[in-house]
């Protein structure tokens, strides 16, 4: 552990040694008073280490938990962890988010197990509903070598809470393919995969989500239940026992609701609502409490306000269940929906119970034993003025102090030993403290704090960043690095009736997988569709030439024709303006390199301490993009560079990074925003962090007086700021800079034609940055590789609390409910009704709900004079509800809005969704997202495949890469412009990308070779048998994994994967894989026809290939009289072989000549 050494701190205090003395002879309750806050977590982890105890810590709220806890994991890491409330569901909805419920039973499994080192909860959350300890022995296991019953097993899943899907790409799901068993536990950081012998289980191995590839061997595994509410066949008949008395209730909703949730329950179906009847299933409410062990500590901060807050949440709860009693919600019931405060409170006060309180030792709930006075004392605040930081250091070292100074970054802490040092304070840097701290000794390490704090009696003062920098720094979990090629290519999703793109006819629908015998072969073939009732039939062996169409509105799409010219004069057009658009990036490309800019200098001390003043640890992606950007600033050419990430990846860190530098060097910068509002809150986040420099930071927008205008107009030419944040008023003809040497541009496709060429004038000599809140499509980004300087900030941001999402019909009850709760803890609700037309009464329907409730309308047909009013008056708090169009999508960052409920959400695209969901749960609070869709309406095909999708997203987080593939889609539109966006529909996403590769490619001098497409005629089954590979689309998906090997290497690694990922692989599916390496080796060869005859096979040329001789003879002579070459009008190699195993010859045939032609050069 690398802060083991700090578990000592309180060693030398006789106070602290008399709780640990208390503790250790059982001597409690025991009250500590004069601990306040998160200073809680400091004291928790001393005696926790000093004990060899695990702990559970009681916060009186989410805020005061979550700051523990994140004190707690700078010494534990990921063994501090948090156990969330969960909402009790009573409305009947079709998903919600399973990631609260994930977290909550790790906690308990762990709890069980006693591999929990610390965790924190609310009280809410103690008292609340979980599931009883005894459902954790009922959990399945594997074993190698043990035995396994397969015909039981999927009911086995079913009632631990999973659902059966073809393939486990989320949470609580498992597949059952032959015998291959896929599961996904809560508690897992990856799915296992079990396959089976019979029933004898031959291996267990975990596996990646996305790729679906094995990772390593496991000895055994567990399936750990992932539901809360588990029914055993006794309590199911129990419960329905119940309802069934319960069906003659006078309430007509609650009869209805019951009859629909009987049937459920006699049919074994799972639904989130049984929430409704767990007073029925349990006699006594089971809770976090039934978990804790007898020698484990538990801590409560501030009983005296743990005990009101447990009272008020009672009281709330208890009339939330009187109200669905009343609509016929909930059948009537006397018993408790949670446990008993009082009788939880008995039973912890004959374990280690240990109140924590700041001022008050007053605890209504137990008598303590014993109360101990610790006195520590909240650390001062400097405000980001350094010199009172060095001034309290000095002070601590005149007087004998240990001080223990936790920096932040790794790279912020050495700065902060570094600069003490050049004060001459001896400081050192210690990257872990692994023994107890020297005396008198200032100490410097990495780590965040959330409030430093100073223990007199031991002469220990601790000090955090936010003490030094005057923020509040908050670290976002660290997240895996999503690679790029773990992004499923597009046909992962082809489903029937898809549009597709085939590269030589054009787009055509999908319309399914035909298994043909053709001259005796066996084969899978795709079934297209194109204009009058054209059919194309293309073999699985060729799926290189397909792309799925990915562009405009289906309704839209025209089919082409099979034959005629008109596909190719399509393609030839767009081929043509992807090339002028390669050559004009290149051109524009050619002269910056020729143009002389400013070099600013290298980083210095300046540079580092404003870095160190960033609330937040950058990202992977943020520092990296912050390097490409000081890269390009110090070169003696004019930067030019796309900065590319959705709202609130942290693009607005790397320009204020580039803005400091060029400030620092003397020069001006202008940075260009597209709305008044935008323009606001980057001249407010400017503002407060350049506070501590001496940067002059100015605004100009409507927002100004004309007079203000005027001023800060003259004092740019006079040099007297240095940095103006404006709308378009900034490119106009009366502003001067004295010394511009940066300019920023955010959102540069949102400004018009005349303010485009205005900054065309401008850039031609300064460093330009641009922003754009438009995720770039990677394919587009390689497609554009090396024309075009581009840094992207690919992974989202982590949600501190994960958004609760729900998939439902819409329930005006359930929604005023969402909105007056939102609005009651002091949040903001986004209401989306996307027509126009109708928002006022939408907003005037949101109204009636209160009368209190404050309401506006925005949508973007409204002046933008108006709309930038509405949304001020949001970011000020004087709006509670936004009832609005997708205007939301992009654009603010609003964090004290934690609710969005969506109006038909079966209307709108999955990265759409996904889009809006990602505009809350930015703050410290438990977020909402209810995505609702019409009561009794008729679905359309395409809306119920887009519900489900969205379903499967909230349910499981699968979908997410659909998600990720519609999103490169609006991304390319951005930056590709209008007319190229034109001409991708045109062709399609994939297709387009594909012609400005080659385009990109022809312009750098790299000449492709001939394409041929080889034809191969061979009488063998190649297919992928239905009972091997269930799912249309996922057979789709390995046929295209299939159709691209390219070599030995690539046949190998597919067939792994088939096998790892379905079991044995039959000859069907090995025949396919050697006719696809046949095919793409004799393709790279110029063969287009491989045909079996029977005297053996013969290999056709192409009329373009190039013949090498001296290669064609060296491999006559290998074969000895067993290959024939025939020069002629259609010139061929013949291949005399009889005898069984032809495929295998030809394959060995073809990788002998690729290897001498390969050898040769």
């Amino acid at each position: 552990m690398r802060l083991s050494g700090f578990s000592q701190i309180f060693d030398r205090s006789d106070e602290y040694e008399e709780l640990i003395s208390s503790l250790s002879e059982g001597h409690t309750p025991v009250n500590i008073v004069g601990v306040a806050g998160s200073t809680a977590a400091h004291l928790v982890f001393c005696a926790c280490e000093r004990l060899s105890k695990s702990a559970i810590i009681i916060a009186s709220d989410g805020i005061e938990a979550e700051n523990i806890l994140s004190d707690l994991k700078l010494f534990y890491g990921d063994g501090a962890m948090l156990f969330p409330e969960r909402e009790l569901i009573f409305y009947d909805i079709d998903a919600r988010e399973r990631d609260i419920i994930s977290q909550r039973l790790t906690v308990l499994e762990k709890l069980k197990d006693k591999k929990a080192k610390v965790v924190v909860t609310t009280v809410s959350a103690f008292l609340g509903f979980a599931p009883p300890r005894e459902a954790f022995d009922i959990s399945i296991r594997f074993e190698e070598g043990g035995k396994c019953d397969i015909e039981t097993l999927a009911d086995k899943f079913i009632f631990l809470g999973y659902v059966r899907e073809e393939m486990v790409e989320g949470r609580g799901q498992f597949a059952i393919r032959g015998g291959i068993v896929d599961f996904f536990p809560h508690s897992a950081e990856n799915p296992v995969r079990v396959e089976l012998f019979y029933d004898e289980i031959d291996s267990i191995r975990e596996f990646k989500a996305v790729t679906q590839r094995s990772l390593g061997r496991l000895e055994y595994a567990c399936a750990p239940p992932a539901n809360e509410v588990l029914l055993g066949r006794a309590q199911r008949e129990s419960l329905i026992t119940t309802l069934n008395r319960l069906s003659e209730a006078e309430n007509e909703v609650l009869r209805a609701n019951i009859r629909r949730d009987r049937e459920r329950l006699e049919n074994s179906v799972y639904f989130p609502s049984i929430d409704r009847y767990i007073p029925f299933i349990y006699e006594k409410i089971p809770s976090l409490a039934d978990y804790i062990s007898d020698d484990s500590l538990i801590f409560m901060c501030e009983p005296f306000r743990i005990s009101e807050s447990a009272q008020r949440q009672r009281n709330e709860l208890a009339e939330s269940v009187i109200s669905f009693m009343e609509k016929g919600l909930i059948p009537p019931c006397k018993r408790e929906w949670q446990a008993d405060y009082h009788d939880v409170m008995r039973c912890l006060s004959t374990l280690n119970l240990i109140g924590i309180s700041g001022i008050s030792h007053s605890c209504p709930d137990y008598r303590p034993k014993k109360i101990i006075s610790i006195g520590i004392k909240n650390q001062a605040q400097f405000h980001g003025k350094i010199d009172l930081f060095y001034d309290a250091v000095r002070f601590y070292k005149r007087n004998g102090y240990t001080a223990v100074i936790f920096g932040g970054s790794e790279e912020k802490a050495k700065n902060i030993a570094r600069a003490l040092n050049d004060e001459e304070i001896n400081a050192v840097y210690l990257e872990g403290i692994t023994s107890a701290p020297v005396e008198k000794q200032i100490i410097v390490t990495h780590g965040e704090i959330t409030r430093g704090f100073e223990f007199p009696p031991c002469k220990i003062a601790v000090i955090g960043d936010k003490e030094i920098f005057g923020r509040d720094r908050r670290r976002p979990p660290r997240r895996t690095v999503r690679k790029g090629n773990e992004k499923l290519n597009s046909f992962t999703d082809l489903n029937v009736g898809d549009y597709v793109v085939h590269q030589n006819h054009g787009i055509g629908r999908f319309t399914g997988i035909k298994t043909m015998t053709v001259d005796g072969a066996t084969a899978d073939y795709l079934h297209i569709q194109f204009r009058g009732n054209d059919s194309l039939y293309v073999p699985t062996n060729q799926l290189d030439l397909i792309f799925k169409y990915i562009g405009k509105d289906s309704q839209t799409i025209r089919l082409n024709r099979l034959g005629g010219t008109e596909w190719q004069k399509t393609k030839d057009k767009v081929r043509k303006s992807a090339a002028d658009m390669a050559d004009q990036l290149i051109k524009l490309y050619a002269v910056r390199q020729t143009v002389k800019g400013v070099a600013f200098t290298p980083d210095s001390d300046w540079h580092r301490a404003f870095a160190a003043t960033f609330p937040y640890e950058e990202t992977e992606d943020q520092l990296r993009c912050i390097d490409e950007v000081r890269a390009d600033m110090e070169k003696d050419k004019p930067m030019d560079r796309l900065l590319c990430g959705d709202v609130g990846y942290g693009k607005t860190e790397v320009a204020l990074r580039a803005a400091f530098k060029a400030v620092m060097d003397g020069y001006q910068v202008a940075y260009l925003v597209p709305t008044t509002i935008l323009a606001h809150q980057h001249y407010t986040i400017f503002l407060e962090r350049m506070k501590p420099f001496p940067v002059k930071v100015e605004m100009l927008s409507r927002f100004r007086t004309p007079k203000q205008q005027k001023d800060i107009i003259k004092r740019a030419k006079a040099g007297e700021v240095d940095i103006i944040i404006g709308t378009h008023r900034i490119v106009q003809k009366d502003l001067e800079f004295r010394n511009l040497g940066l300019l920023i541009i955010d959102e540069e496709q949102r400004f018009g034609v005349a303010h485009k060429e205005q900054l065309k004038e401008i850039r031609k000599h300064v460093d330009v940055l641009t922003l754009t809140a438009t995720p770039i499509p990677r394919t587009l980004h390689m497609s554009m590789a090396g024309i075009r300087d581009m840094s992207v900030l690919e992974n989202p941001p982590k949600d501190r609390y994960p958004v609760s999402t729900y998939v439902l019909e819409y329930n005006e009850e359930i929604i005023k409910e969402a909105v007056l709760r939102e609005v009651a803890r002091g949040g903001q609700v986004y209401y989306l009704h996307n027509r126009v037309q109708t928002i006022e009464r939408a907003a005037e329907k949101i109204r009636r709900f209160s009368p209190n409730l404050r309401v506006a309308a925005a949508h973007g047909k409204m002046g933008e004079n108006e709309l930038e009013d509405i949304m001020q008056q949001v970011l000020d708090g004087n709006v509670d509800v936004l009832v609005c169009t997708t205007i939301v999508e992009t654009g603010l960052d609003i964090p004290n809005i934690n609710t969005i409920i969506v109006e038909d959400a079966d209307r709108m695209g999955l990265a759409q969704l996904y889009q809006l969901r990602g505009r809350v749960g930015r703050s410290n609070r438990l977020a909402y997202a209810y995505l609702t869709y019409r009561r009794d309406k008729a679905l359309t095909e395409t809306a119920q495949k887009r519900l489900q999708a969205i379903r499967d997203f909230t349910e499981f987080g699968s979908g997410f890469k659909i998600a990720l593939r519609d999103l490169e889609i609006r991304g390319a539109g951005n930056v590709l412009g209008a007319q190229q966006h034109g001409h991708m529909e045109a062709v399609g996403y994939d297709m387009y990308c594909k012609l400005l590769s080659e385009a990109v490619s022809l312009l750098k001098g790299e000449i492709p070779p001939p394409s041929v497409q080889t034809v191969i005629s061979l009488n063998v089954n190649a297919y992928i048998p239905k009972d091997y590979i269930k799912g249309e689309n996922y057979r789709i998906e390995i046929y295209k994994k299939i159709a691209a090997v390219e070599n030995e290497a690539d046949r190998l690694d597919v067939y792994d994967e088939i096998q790892d990922r379905y079991g044995n692989v039959p000859n069907e599916v090995s025949n396919l894989i050697d006719i696809s390496l046949i095919r793409n080796t004799a393709s790279r060869l110029g063969i287009e026809e491989v045909r079996q005859t029977a005297e053996g096979a013969v290999l056709s040329y192409s009329a373009e290939a190039v013949l090498d001789l001296e290669t064609i003879t060296g491999l006559i002579k290998k074969y000895d009289g067993k290959l024939l070459f025939t020069p002629a009008v259609k010139t061929y190699l013949t291949l005399r072989h009889k005898d069984a195993g032809l495929l295998g010859h030809i394959k060995n045939l073809l990788q002998d000549y690729n290897e001498l032609k390969q050898n040769k050069k």
